[in-house]
């Protein structure tokens, strides 16, 4: 019996005019992903994407854990195909559906009738469906208000589908819609969720890791490597660049004063992280801030920053507080590698009494101090790529 995955349009349907480049970057990022996995055939019809299976080989369990975390899909449920043909409907779907009902006692049928040109209207389709599956399982009843299961058949332009229930999709809409941003990746909490959210809003994503050796290690920047490949099974590929900064940090704990070293150090990530995006072309930058969270993410902290660069900053995290952040990053899996306990080159020269309402000028007075033309240049000059 042959078996497909049945995709549902997101918000993408709301989109007018520019639906059709939704659709097509959509199609483009599923096929991408499953080409990982097998050989399948992605197509869409009347705001819904089959993907069908070249052979009985491909995995299918796999296909739909990929399906899962694509951005752009509202829902997801694998399905028999069928002839539009009546008996052919109510025998597959009894010999589809057995192990489901031998772990059910109700349900009911639903149907959907887009070829209009079948015989039977969708009231006819669910009596004759419906009645077939309860002589089939006398034991499972009837129940049109609470069922357990909700058995659809689907009457669509090439054939017949049948399937019990829908699963939620990843949402959002397609990446690569929203155009390209850039996230400043550590090895915390915040900033892969920032990523993942912001991916799901279209963003295609370029990650910048500051490193520092030797005061961090190679297994520090390891676990950003992984933490951006579970980002990645839902954005698809990320560019990491990875940039050393341990002379930019020597430097400010040699010229400035002990209270300022975050706040100066946070203008020069934002510095190199523009003129990076600006290589990538990345029209935005990323972080993973929550207002107040820490001393550098007061209101007054978070203004100083943003003043050493020209381009948008978006903080997706902006007014959550650290158990949503959590929620969200033990969903996508990455909660257990940010608490793993390797050092970012935020904890280096961590001042015991920062500055948590910071005046610009004072700041920059700061900053000033470092002559840090060559050490800037220097830090982008001998970035290191890996794609994810």
């Amino acid at each position: 019996m042959k078996e497909i995955l049945l995709v549902k349009l997101g918000e993408i349907v709301l989109k007018g005019l520019n639906r059709k480049a939704f659709e097509d970057t959509l199609l483009k990022n599923i096929r991408r992903r499953l080409s990982q996995i097998g050989k399948f055939t992605v197509r869409i019809s009347q705001s819904t994407i089959t993907v069908t299976p070249f052979t009985d080989d491909e995995d299918m369990d796999e296909a739909e854990e990929c399906i899962s975390k694509i951005f752009g899909i509202a829902s997801y449920s694998r399905a028999c195909v069928a002839e539009k043909d009546i008996e052919d409907i109510k025998q597959k779907a009894a010999e589809y559906l057995k192990d489901v009902f031998d772990e059910i006692s109700s349900f009911k049928v639903e149907a959907k009738r887009s070829d209009k040109k079948f015989p039977y209207q969708s009231p006819e389709i669910c009596r004759e469906v419906g009645g077939w599956l309860s002589e089939q399982f006398p034991e499972v009843t009837v129940d049109v208000h609470y069922p357990d299961v909700v058995v659809t058949v689907e009457i669509r332009d090439y054939a017949a589908y049948i399937r019990a229930g829908a699963k939620k999709g990843a949402g959002g809409i397609p990446v690569g819609t929203g155009g390209k941003a850039c996230v400043l990746i550590s090895g915390g909490i915040d900033s892969p969720v920032a990523s993942y959210m912001m991916a799901k809003r279209g963003l295609e994503l370029t990650a910048v890791h500051f490193a520092s050796p030797p005061y961090t290690s190679e297994r520090a920047e390891e676990k950003v490597v992984e933490l951006l490949r579970r980002v990645a099974k839902y954005s698809g590929r990320i560019k990491m660049i990875t940039v050393p900064f341990t002379k930019l940090q020597e430097a400010i704990r040699d010229h400035c004063r002990e209270e300022y070293f975050t706040i100066i150090m946070r203008r020069y990530m934002m510095q190199i992280a523009e003129q990076l995006a600006r290589q990538n072309d990345c029209q935005a930058l990323i972080t993973g801030e929550s207002l107040g969270q820490v001393a550098s993410q007061t209101l007054s902290a978070m203004v100083c920053t943003d003043s050493a660069c020209h381009m948008p900053v978006f903080r997706p995290l902006i007014g959550m507080d650290k158990e949503e952040i959590v929620e969200i990053s033990r969903k996508i899996d990455t909660f257990d590698i940010s608490i793993q306990p390797y050092e970012d080159c935020c904890t280096v020269f961590t001042p015991k009494h920062p500055r948590t309402r910071p005046v610009p000028d004072d700041v920059i007075a700061q900053q000033n101090k470092i002559d840090d033309t060559q050490l800037v240049q220097e830090a982008i000059n001998n970035v290191k790529i890996t794609i994810i």
